[in-house]
């Protein structure tokens, strides 16, 4: 699961938005108006060209940073909400093929048992390998917000690109060999696209994103409960959703459902809307 979600992370998932930091009156971080426009020419029949907004986020303050940087702040949610929507359908899928989930000549990891689903075979992982893979894309994280000061680099919610992410190529005392954004630099490939054609790719990841977030939900709800999503059974034998009884929110290094996490959860939301009370955002929030 995690080989595939990563080789998908590298390549397909990131491969559409081009290593350049927008400016303040771009269309991704800019106010209200221009997401609207952003969204009226997205050239995707599906999402059409309407405004979907129902819970009046956009019209928001959080954490009392602007109402222009909330925007730049979802719009990058969105993003990297899609891109992990994308690997993990696309992973989901691989890991039910006998071809991944099968006999092994030789095992993935300590513990590997065949046959199992993809929600099992993460379970079956130790935890220093969980801890790996979680540090690994805590490391991630932290560098496309901007830890380390890369060059060039241009906070999403200051006016920078919502969804880039900086060149990586080199990092980690020279152990990194690829960037996230056009890994191979193939000819013809995205690197090489004018700014037209770089545009209309990122609408085409925004897309993908929403669709593939519905997919990933839609596989994982047909796998706890059988028959709940009907348009698989539109592919026959081609495409087989294994079922899975366990509790999904369980099988991380700590319980989701944890006592511990449940009450963690409360102290936290209290202190956030603390936060907030105090930088005076609730009272910025419509009525």
């Amino acid at each position: 699961m995690q080989s595939v979600v990563l080789a998908l992370a590298l390549s397909t998932a990131s491969a559409f938005v081009a290593p350049s930091a927008k400016t303040a009156g771009s269309p991704l971080a800019g106010a209200k108006e221009d997401l609207i426009a952003y969204q009226a020419a997205n050239p995707s029949p599906i999402a059409g060209n309407s405004f979907w907004d129902p819970l009046g986020c956009t019209d928001y303050d959080f954490w009392g940073m602007g109402n222009e940087a909330t925007i730049g702040y979802l719009r990058h949610a969105e993003i990297k909400h899609g891109r992990v929507a994308m690997a993990g359908f696309l992973g989901f899928l691989a890991q039910s093929t006998p071809l991944v989930s099968g006999e092994h000549a030789f095992a993935p990891y300590k513990g590997y048992i065949a046959g199992c689903t993809p929600q099992q075979q993460w379970a079956n992982m130790p935890d220093v390998a969980k801890l790996q893979i979680i540090t690994l894309v805590g490391m991630l994280e932290s560098y496309g917000e901007g830890a380390g000061n890369p060059e060039g680099y241009v906070h999403y919610t200051k006016g920078g690109q919502p969804g880039f992410f900086p060149e990586i190529k080199g990092k980690g005392l020279g152990q990194i060999p690829l960037n996230l954004w056009d890994p191979f630099q193939l000819p013809g490939g995205p690197s090489s696209l004018d700014a037209a054609g770089k545009a209309r790719g990122l609408y085409a990841e925004v897309n993908n994103g929403r669709l593939a977030q519905i997919g990933l939900f839609s596989v994982l709800a047909e796998s706890a409960m059988p028959g709940s999503n009907p348009q698989y059974k539109f592919f026959g034998d081609a495409v087989s959703i294994p079922t899975y009884d366990g509790n999904v929110m369980g099988i991380g290094l700590i319980p989701l459902d944890s006592p511990f996490v449940l009450n963690t959860l409360y102290v936290l939301g209290v202190c956030g809307f603390l936060q907030q009370l105090k930088n005076g955002a609730v009272n910025k929030l419509p009525n």
